[in-house]
């Protein structure tokens, strides 16, 4: 699975939300791997499925898992390789209990190339399952010609097991759904023939009519709540798709000046944080550059404020509790570029410069404002 994240020309090395809590395992191709806390809710469950058979079956158990998760991290890197030949980086990829992710920079624009990115993770699948089915006829050795005792023989292959689940990701993941690979593909396939926001409105609705049918077989046929957690994600998954590719049109055209708040307080390095709380009292702003000499060192967000005054007192001084290390946007560069910066840095705004010269602050809240302003014209 893939999901396009925000890129960064930034300093600021804090991870995005979803990576803030997981721990690095190691690098593939020079893309960090990390894993998710939850991900050990899977092994404890192993624990708990194989707790009556004994060490043995737990320990069966916990390594299948374990050589599964390695598959989907080759899968996620099936991805990552092949949008790194588009010029297309990969941030990092995250192991969850639902399966991997590779966090790209972003989708290949052209059509072609999301859909070549979109299948390099399935055929890692299916590269891995031909080899396991080598293995296989090479190793097992065929108790008799009775092809029930055959495949009894075969379903108790852990090699077979392992095949067979990969063969499952592959199939999984192709169902014409939000976020699996499946919809990116009916999403490019259609947008070599219509807009870009109408192909992808048109695989999202697929996604969702295919989460409904996932969640009616869940209750009532199979009474599977994991097929009905399935159906949640792909729900959500295709909702936010649809969402993402709306902002990114209706950000079409507009700068990051269109969307900058220009009437600013700023602090220097020596004043207290009492002045920045006076102002957040006294109007709308709450994070406030500290320039130095004409040069912006620093911001002091909300939380820095709150924090420093908790621990300093409001007599303290900016420069100990500003943060240094900033994502930064030109007033000039494209609003969604700016955005996925900003989103991708875990803060709410970041300074914009022109010619290295403070301009204004950007911010999520007037991003939004600025899109419901647009929507809202489009109406009339």
């Amino acid at each position: 699975m893939t999901e396009p994240p925000t890129a960064s020309n930034t300093t600021d090395r804090k991870p995005a939300r979803r990576r803030r809590w997981s721990f690095k395992i190691g690098s593939l191709a020079g893309i960090p791997v990390y894993v998710h806390p939850t991900f050990f809710l899977l092994l404890l469950w192993v624990g708990l499925q194989y707790g009556d058979q004994g060490a043995k079956a737990i320990l069966r158990g916990t390594v299948f898992v374990l050589l599964l998760f390695g598959c989907v991290v080759l899968h996620e890197l099936g991805h990552a390789l092949a949008a790194r030949r588009f010029g297309v980086q990969t941030r990092d990829i995250i192991l969850l209990p639902i399966g991997g992710v590779a966090r790209l920079e972003r989708m290949p624009e052209k059509p072609l190339q999301e859909l070549w990115v979109a299948v390099a993770g399935p055929l890692v699948n299916v590269a891995i399952a031909a080899g396991l089915g080598v293995v296989m006829l090479l190793t097992t050795r065929l108790p008799s010609f009775d092809p029930e005792v055959w495949l009894q023989g075969l379903d108790e292959s852990f090699v077979f097991q392992l095949l067979f689940v990969n063969i499952f990701l592959v199939v999984f993941n192709m169902l014409p759904a939000f976020p699996m690979d499946g919809g990116r593909v009916l999403r490019a396939i259609l947008a070599t023939s219509m807009p870009y926001p109408r192909a992808t409105r048109i695989a999202a609705g697929i996604g969702q009519a295919m989460a409904f049918l996932f969640a009616l077989l869940g209750i009532f046929v199979l009474k599977s709540p994991f097929l009905v957690l399935i159906a949640f994600f792909v729900w959500i998954g295709a909702g936010q798709e649809s969402k993402m590719v709306e902002l990114r049109a209706m950000m079409s055209g507009l700068t990051v000046a269109d969307a900058m708040i220009t009437d600013l307080h700023v602090l220097a390095p020596h004043e207290p944080l009492a002045r920045a709380s006076r102002w957040t009292m006294e109007g709308y702003q709450e994070d406030f550059p500290v320039i130095d000499g004409g040069r912006l060192v620093g911001l002091l967000t909300q939380q820095d404020l709150m924090q420093g005054i908790s621990e300093r007192g409001e007599d303290s001084m900016a420069v100990h509790s500003m943060r240094r290390e900033l994502p930064f946007a030109d007033a000039r560069e494209s609003l969604e570029g700016a955005f996925r910066r900003l989103q991708g840095s875990g803060l709410t705004v970041m300074p914009v410069l022109s010619q290295q010269a403070l301009v204004g602050l950007l911010t999520l809240d007037n991003v939004r404002e600025l899109l419901m302003l647009h929507r809202a014209r489009q109406r009339e």
